[in-house]
């Protein structure tokens, strides 16, 4: 278990290949640097890649949360990731992104722009932020006490990996035929995911509504000049299409692609597809 100091937490984070480019993966919400393992050994020669788990998951350190969880801000995330390529002495990177990753990006590019290149944005969840109820943050509660429940919800998260009518109110998600490597890797992270801290099941959820209220990135998307690739895949049931298109248009060099017939988690869902993907936006980029 390789672990990277970040501040005042050590982080978890893996390196595939060997290369002049660095592509750094900034993962999603309950979730680690494992959701790439299976699309990694695919991407292109010459790059080297770089996950690290968030603080409160994968390996990484799980700091008893504030009361108002400010201590697992996106704000924060975004500073111990910048922290953890110091210590790595990554002084240039591009970067992959993942769902809530891709908020976390946004306050990266934005607190060093010098400092990064590309963006490949799978499914993310944008400047705008997402709100979210008492009702919805009472779920992640109810996910914290039971495996079964997490599993369930988690499963929406890759929805094209089970058979449909296993996806209904009340039926268990149950795993389509021939997926290879797909479920044990699955199955690996809802382990992960029961582990989490606190600090990630209510913390996220809780400052990501704050980022929706405050509007701050908001407005600042027409600052974030990076090129980015945004993949929306067409059954994402998580990440409102319209906020997608919102950040394409105030982002100068943001290219919105629809992927049909995959979900929230091509990275899972589809690694092939995904390394490819990832590789045509970074391959054979100069060192």
């Amino acid at each position: 278990m390789a672990r990277v100091l970040a501040g005042e937490v050590q982080l978890g984070w893996r390196e595939w290949g060997r290369g002049d480019v660095t592509v750094v993966f900034i993962h999603g919400n309950l979730a680690s640097k494992d959701w790439i393992e299976l699309a990694a050994p695919m991407f292109p020669t010459g790059l080297r890649v770089i996950a690290i788990d968030w603080r409160g998951c994968g390996d990484s350190d799980r700091p008893i949360p504030a009361a108002d969880y400010a201590n697992y801000s996106m704000q924060q995330h975004a500073e111990d990731m910048l922290a953890a390529l110091d210590t790595l002495d990554i002084g240039y990177c591009h970067l992959a992104t993942h769902s809530t990753g891709g908020i976390i990006a946004a306050r990266m590019l934005l607190m060093q722009p010098q400092r990064f290149g590309r963006v490949f944005a799978l499914d993310p969840v944008t400047p705008l932020g997402m709100a979210f109820n008492a009702d919805q943050i009472g779920l992640f509660r109810a996910m914290m006490a039971s495996k079964e429940l997490t599993r369930t919800i988690m499963a929406t998260a890759a929805s094209s990996l089970f058979v449909p009518e296993s996806m209904a109110p009340n039926a268990v998600p149950r795993f389509r035929e021939g997926l290879g490597e797909i479920p044990a890797l699955f199955d690996r992270i809802i382990e992960q995911t029961f582990g989490v801290s606190e600090g990630i099941w209510i913390g996220t959820p809780v400052n990501l509504t704050l980022e929706k209220e405050s509007r701050e990135l908001e407005r600042r998307m027409p600052e974030l000049r990076h090129p980015h690739l945004v993949l929306w895949g067409e059954w994402d049931g998580w990440i409102p299409p319209a906020d997608l298109r919102a950040m394409a248009d105030a982002m100068p060099a943001c290219r919105l692609v629809v992927v049909p017939r995959v979900g929230h988690s091509m990275n899972l869902e589809l690694p092939a597809l995904y390394a490819g993907y990832f590789g045509a936006w970074f391959g054979g980029l100069p060192a």
